[in-house]
């Protein structure tokens, strides 16, 4: 028996890194998985032969989650197929750094687009759907910057900070009709994007973490699965920094 047998779990951009990580820790608790990306391209496709080998249903759909009408169809093309959806992970993000002075107008209206409103065109598009199920589990990827901010990262600070404030909100206002909000706040986890940075600011960033490593994508999967499941049940608006004490 898997912590989520019976369970449908939607989660947006994971065809890669943390996203994949934690739709493959739910397939194999027996959730089956959809999932969204900007494409489906060949590394999706290769995501969902992985999530397909637990025996599960899986389902990729390709939707800009920063669009308001096609996240609700895609929601509503889910449900059509899979019945329900027990679990929304708020995953998808990108960056755009910069200094302050320098930062372009661009810069901050992408990030803030697709870190923030995406999280909530997903919300507005499920919340009456897990409503009707009387339960429902909403996760939503902040970072531990969206908690103490970040030299040259305003915009993306602010995007993850927004995530912790709708969060709180969505768990207030959800919890009568059975729906647990809660954010996860990843530190520095080795990714592709990490990976690409130059070797001595990743260890830089290793002296900063008194755990002495950077985190793993499974790190913040086996997260995400306690607060998907039962297993945090009574748990609703809370962040959870998944850092190894850089943020504490």
């Amino acid at each position: 028996m898997g912590l989520l047998d019976g369970k449908v779990a939607l989660i947006t951009g994971a065809a890669r890194g943390i996203g994949k990580a934690i739709a493959l820790r739910f397939a194999q608790e027996g959730a089956d998985i959809a999932f969204t990306d900007l494409e489906i391209n060949d590394v999706a496709k290769q995501t969902v032969a992985e999530l397909e080998a637990f025996g599960h249903k899986v389902e990729a759909y390709a939707s800009n989650a920063a669009d308001f009408e096609q996240t609700h169809q895609v929601v509503e093309d889910i449900v059509k197929k899979f019945g329900r959806i027990d679990i929304l992970v708020n995953n998808a993000g990108i960056t755009r750094d910069g200094l302050m002075l320098r930062m372009e107008e661009k810069q901050w209206d992408a990030v803030l687009t697709v870190n923030l409103k995406s999280a909530f065109n997903f919300i507005h598009a499920l919340t009456p759907v897990m409503a009707k199920q009387r339960g429902g589990s909403i996760i939503n990827m902040s970072s531990v910057v969206g908690v103490s901010g970040n030299a040259g990262q305003c915009n993306y600070s602010a995007s993850k900070a927004g995530l912790i404030g709708l969060t709180k909100s969505i768990a207030k206002e959800m919890g009568p009709r059975g729906i647990r909000a809660n954010a996860i706040a990843p530190g520095f986890i080795i990714t592709e994007m990490t990976a690409a940075l130059p070797q001595d600011v990743r260890d830089q960033w290793v002296k900063t973490i008194p755990l002495r490593r950077g985190g793993t994508p499974e790190d913040v999967a086996n997260v995400a699965l306690f607060l998907a499941s039962d297993l945090s049940s009574y748990v609703s608006g809370q962040v959870i920094n998944c850092c190894g004490a850089m943020a504490c």
